[in-house]
């Protein structure tokens, strides 16, 4: 039975309510020569979702330096704010979040000052959200998290993802025929009752 996407969330829209989170709108890439998701298959690679692009969720400090003039918790929510818009441009690719299976890997770059050296724990803010949502056997990934001298308008971190998705239902030919079948059945039965 179909759901009527409307009305209803999915799991992990459902978890993020109960976190007091919501997904974010997204927005489109500058160039056509880029876009946020691209799916091969069951995997879906996604684009870096940084900071500085757009108004981000959580109220962030959107630009500077981990270590200077942004400090390591700060960077954390930064973190964790990327992984919510990664969220809307999953949703956005494939229509619903529950197609996720398991978080794959995330490359987290941290824009940093050079003693800066916990790029880890800023990262952390998007690993411990996913985690959270798709639990310890799905939500357990690989991950690399870096510091860097700059990233494109000053933003805080840039994170990419990867993310195995299950397979889309399809109904099978003889499935539709049934279903047909039994909607003119109905059809047919309600009108010889009226009579």
């Amino acid at each position: 039975m179909l759901r009527n996407r409307e009305n209803a969330l999915s799991k992990i829209e459902a978890k993020l309510k109960k976190m007091g989170l919501d997904i974010p709108p997204t927005h489109p890439y500058p160039s056509p020569n880029r876009t946020s998701a691209v799916q091969v298959g069951n995997l879906l690679f996604l684009s870096g979702h940084g900071t500085g692009r757009q108004a981000m969720p959580l109220n962030i400090k959107q630009y500077g330096k981990v270590g200077g003039d942004v400090t390591e918790q700060e960077a954390y929510v930064c973190a964790k704010s990327a992984a919510l818009c990664m969220l809307a441009s999953i949703k956005e690719a494939v229509g619903d979040l529950d197609r996720v299976k398991r978080v794959i890997r995330l490359y987290g770059m941290v824009n940093c000052a050079p003693d800066f050296d916990r790029h880890m724990v800023v990262i952390d803010g998007a690993s411990d959200l996913f985690y959270e949502l798709w639990g310890p056997e799905y939500g357990q990934h690989a991950r690399a998290a870096v510091g860097i001298a700059g990233l494109p308008r000053g933003a805080v971190l840039e994170i990419m993802g990867e993310f195995e998705l299950h397979p889309e239902k399809k109904e099978t030919p003889r499935k539709t025929v049934k279903r047909a079948v039994k909607s003119v059945v109905k059809r047919a039965t309600k009108r010889a009752v009226r009579r």
